[in-house]
C-alpha cells in the first residue's frame, strides 16, 4: 500500500486529489496539509511514502518544505504538484530533493501512475517541461562551472557506472540504457542502485541533478 499525504492550500484541490487518488488500488491519502510547515509535520508523524506538494502555499511553500523533508532523513518521496510550468520552479523543487514534478491538469491516470513512479525510486518530469529542464541544468551548470568536490565524487565510480550516470541524466529509462549499452535490464538496474550508494543519493531525479551540478553533463553532451 502506498501511503500519500497532500499538501495544498486549496481545500478543493486537497479533496480531489484525494478522492482520485483512495480509488486507486493499492494507494491510500493518510493525511492532507495546507501549507508547507503541516507537511512537515505530518510527514514527521504519518511517515508517507510520497508527499503530493504545491509551491505557492502561506506559511511555508512547497520548496521549503521539500528541503526540510529531504533533509530529515525521511524515506518519503515528494511529488511536485503546480500549475506554474516554469523552469525556475522546476531547477529549485530538484534541488530541493524532489523526486518528480507533475502539472495540477494532469489527468488522474497520469497523477495515480505519478504517485507510483517517485514511491518506486524512478524519476518523474512532466514531459512539457523536460527538454527546458534538461536545457536550464546546462544552463546554470555551465555558467558556474562544474563544482569541484562533486567532481571528485564522480571519480569513484566505475567506467561503466559513469556511463549509466549520464544516460539517466539523458532522461533514458532503464530499458532505453540496456539498449544503448547493449547489456540486460537487470545489469543497468544493478548500475544505478550503485551509483546511487556511492554518491549517497536519494533516486534517478537526485542522480540527474548531480550529473549536471557535476560537470558530467554538458550543454550538448
Amino acid at each position: 500500500m502506498i501511503r500519500v499525504v497532500i499538501t495544498d492550500d486549496q481545500m478543493m484541490v486537497r479533496e480531489g486529489f484525494s478522492v482520485l487518488l483512495n480509488a486507486q488500488p493499492g494507494m491510500e491519502v493518510v493525511g492532507e496539509a495546507v501549507n508547507g510547515r503541516e507537511a512537515v509535520e505530518k510527514v514527521a508523524g504519518l511517515a508517507p511514502d510520497v508527499v503530493l506538494m504545491d509551491i505557492r502555499m502561506p506559511v511555508l511553500n512547497g520548496l521549503e518544505a521539500t528541503r526540510e523533508i529531504c533533509a530529515s532523513g525521511s524515506a518519503a518521496k515528494v511529488l511536485i504538484l503546480t500549475t506554474y510550468d516554469l523552469d525556475e520552479y522546476v531547477y529549485q523543487a530538484l534541488r530541493a530533493g524532489a523526486s518528480g514534478f507533475l502539472l495540477k491538469d494532469a489527468s488522474a491516470r497520469q497523477l495515480a501512475d505519478g504517485v507510483r513512479t517517485v514511491a518506486a525510486g524512478e524519476a518523474l518530469l512532466a514531459p512539457t517541461v523536460t527538454r527546458r529542464l534538461i536545457a536550464e541544468f546546462s544552463r546554470l551548470a555551465s555558467a558556474a562551472g562544474p563544482r569541484a568536490p562533486l567532481r571528485e565524487r564522480v571519480a569513484d565510480l566505475t567506467e561503466r557506472e559513469t556511463q549509466v550516470l549520464a544516460l539517466v541524466a539523458q532522461g533514458l529509462s532503464n530499458g532505453e540504457i540496456a539498449g544503448r549499452l547493449v547489456v540486460a535490464e537487470s545489469t543497468v538496474k544493478t548500475h544505478v542502485s550503485r551509483v546511487l550508494v556511492k554518491l549517497g543519493l536519494r533516486d534517478r531525479t537526485q542522480a540527474a541533478v548531480f550529473a549536471y551540478e557535476s560537470g558530467l553533463v554538458t550543454p550538448g553532451g
